[in-house]
């Protein structure tokens, strides 16, 4: 009986662990997606700037 109780206890635990790190790992993806986001409107930002030196009239 006890040891039917520490299986149960464990296979609980595993479980809980496992959901905390599904969520854990929802998130990572979330943010991740909002960091490459706002990674690619950088660089077209910068990008832009650069083309409109290189196009700007020398004096």
């Amino acid at each position: 009986m006890r040891a039917l109780l520490w299986i149960v206890g464990v296979v609980a635990g595993v479980l809980i662990l496992l959901g905390l790190l599904l969520e854990a790992a929802r998130w990572l993806i979330i943010i991740g997606a909002i960091a490459v986001v706002v990674l690619v409107v950088l660089a077209l930002l910068r990008g832009r700037r650069v083309v409109r030196r290189e196009s700007a009239p020398r004096r």
